[in-house]
């Protein structure tokens, strides 16, 4: 027993494991199991899952996110029954793309590819590899033909459509190699200004903003529309009750997104040129600025002037003599400045050896002795929207969506400013005359809101009434605004509300309908109270001017170089000097020679009667006794 139980002891693991061998096997093995399904089949699968390079994205999908309502054409259809070629067209932009392949879906695709590499710059064709036919592949089928087009997607009017997705998200899906880094944040603590630079393909764009989030959010805006002409303007999605003209097929009211960015860029790094060894002055609520290109060339645009301020004189400062500046809001002192860079190129046609190097060409067909070179044309840059009617209705930034009530009285009205403050209010109905003696004797001084004087440069131009009697009428071919442009409420302002009841204009004086956009890098808003202080500068100026607001004069008290005063002086000499001009000397003071311009008056009294018809109020005037000024012999 012993002998027998000590074999028993001494092969008892044996019997122990061949037991297990044969009668445990369900309880080693998934023990067994249990252990190397973690160890040897999950985790490669998910090591497996990290390095597998993702598949490529569907090329017509990703054009239909970025160019909406696209149609695909069946062009030809090549080969034996058996074995096909296909050949479809897509149009993209008016440009028309050819793809091909054994059956129609590859070829739908290689279309959509060979488009898409036309406007975005893939790195080492990450996004957009060949597609491989898949296997048992039906090369007669026309299953794949129909455009997968997603109709609620297509644009009001065929216009493009803002993306469905947000810029930072479309970025990362439309390129491989993209890094954001924040440069710098400027500014207090509870305003702060942050900058985000992103980097694709050795590129770089810049956003900034109030948060990282939007500052990241203006940086892919930028390189969207730099490198794919994909914008998210407000302009771009006109709802249906907005009337948002389409003056043909091919343009609309919106500026390209890449050009508003300049725009905006050149002005604001001009101002910060021009503010240096004076930056006590640098303190601003608005900041406005006049771009020239010459044939939509922006690579080497100009910079024409520079503004801020946002003030109107004091009544008691009034002038007799033309010698203050009545309004020194930054736009209308932007305009003021272009005024003395126009009589400056004028000056340059006084002699042969200049006149090649002016932006004006003699006028050999029409009623005015000189005309602007073709191909010339004026942007106007403002931080925000321009005080009045487009601006009252959209105070924030996030007021972008339909006007609930565009049909209440106080839409469109004209306002005025107030002197010496900010804001405006709706002209009364009356026969729009102020008096000299009723504001020295304490009457507010009144002057019309800058959304109603750039309206009215979309009728009569932005040269003014004398250099009427020489130029044809110059009109502004752009906006473009730093902070709250909302389109309906922008586009009433400045052309849209009297566009129905305009008549009789005498050529070449028309309506003018300003392309409009909206920076990707929106202006901060500025809670600080706005100084009393503008300056102003124009291209050939060695240093800038400091006006006071309020008195209408330089702050050494000196006479402004963009006063009435200064371009009558002007206008006198070019009458003296410059060929083609009949009439030679100015005899009467600034107001009769004014009124002597007569399709300008023509102009400017349809303007005021077509604002009345549209029951908007009438339009304030000046004391006369302003314009009763004449030259010095």
């Amino acid at each position: 027993m012993l002998n027998s139980a000590n074999n028993n002891f001494v092969q008892h693991p044996v019997a122990a494991q061949t037991e297990g061998n044969m009668n445990g096997y369900n309880r080693k093995t998934p023990q067994k199991r249990r252990y190397e399904m973690p160890k040897f089949a999950v985790p490669p699968k998910k090591k497996a899952g990290k390095e597998r390079i993702p598949q490529p994205k569907n090329t017509v999908a990703m054009l239909n996110e970025l160019r909406h309502g696209l149609v695909y054409k069946l062009e030809t259809q090549t080969g034996p029954v058996h074995a096909p070629l296909f050949t479809i067209s897509v149009e993209v932009d008016g440009q028309k793309y050819m793809g091909q392949g054994r059956s129609k879906k590859v070829a739908r695709i290689e279309a959509a590819a060979t488009a898409l590499r036309s406007f975005i710059q893939f790195k080492d064709g990450a996004v957009l590899s060949p597609l491989k036919p898949a296997g048992n592949l039906d090369f007669t089928s026309d299953e794949h033909l129909e455009n997968d087009v997603n109709k609620s997607a297509i644009a009001v009017d065929g216009q493009k459509k803002v993306p469905d997705k947000g810029p930072v998200m479309l970025l990362y899906e439309l390129f491989n190699d993209v890094n954001f880094e924040c440069m710098s944040i400027d500014g207090a603590q509870n305003n702060c200004r942050f900058k985000m630079t992103v980097t694709i393909n050795e590129k770089k764009f810049d956003g900034t903003g109030p948060s990282k989030k939007l500052a990241k959010n203006a940086a892919a805006k930028a390189a969207l529309a730099s490198l794919c002409n994909i914008s998210y303007s407000p302009m771009m999605a006109p709802q249906k009750n907005v009337p948002l003209p389409i003056d043909d097929k091919s343009s609309s009211m919106e500026l390209p997104q890449i050009h508003a960015d300049t725009i905006g860029r050149l002005v604001l790094e001009k101002f910060m040129e021009v503010i240096k060894g004076q930056e006590a002055y640098s303190r601003r609520k608005v900041l406005a600025g006049i771009v020239m290109t010459e044939n939509m060339n922006f690579s080497e645009a100009k910079v024409i002037s520079v503004s801020t301020g946002t003030k109107c004189v004091s009544g008691e400062h009034m002038s007799v003599n033309g010698a203050v500046l009545n309004d020194s809001h930054a736009e209308i002192v932007s305009r003021r400045c272009l005024l003395k860079y126009l009589y400056a190129q004028l000056d340059l046609q006084c002699s042969q050896a200049t006149a090649y190097q002016s932006i004006f060409v003699r006028n050999t067909d029409g009623q005015y002795p000189y005309k602007l070179k073709s191909g010339v044309h004026f942007h106007l840059y403002i931080n925000t929207a321009p005080c009045g009617d487009a601006r009252i209705f959209s105070p924030h930034e996030n007021d972008t969506g339909v006007d609930k009530h565009p049909n209440r009285k106080a839409r469109g009205q004209l306002r005025t400013k107030i002197e010496s403050g900010e804001g405006t209010i709706p002209v009364k109905s009356s026969d729009g005359i102020q008096t000299w003696d009723g504001v020295l004797q304490g009457q507010r001084l009144l002057t019309m809101s800058c959304s109603d004087k750039i309206a009215r440069w979309n009728i009569v131009g932005i040269q003014g009434s004398l250099l009427s009697s020489i130029i044809e009428p110059v009109y502004l071919h752009s906006i473009v605004l730093g902070s709250l442009l909302h389109p309906e409420h922008m586009y009433r302002a400045v052309c849209g509300r009297i566009e129905k009841s305009i008549q009789g204009l005498p050529p070449p004086y028309h309506l003018n309908k300003p392309r409009l956009a909206l920076v990707t890098s929106a202006e901060p808003r500025n809670q600080a109270k706005a100084p009393n202080f503008g300056i102003n500068w124009t291209i050939g100026d060695t240093e800038l001017e400091v006006v006071n607001s309020l008195t209408g004069r330089t702050i050494g008290n000196q006479v402004s170089r963009i006063t009435k005063q200064a371009f009558f002086v002007k206008y006198g000499f070019l009458m003296k000097n410059l060929p083609g001009i009949v009439s030679r000397k100015v005899t009467t003071d600034y107001g009769q020679t004014k009124a002597r311009v007569k399709d300008y008056q023509i102009a400017k009294l349809e303007l005021f009667a077509a604002f009345k018809r549209e029951d908007l109020g009438s339009w304030l005037k000046k004391p006369i006794e302003q314009d009763e000024f004449g030259l010095a012999e």
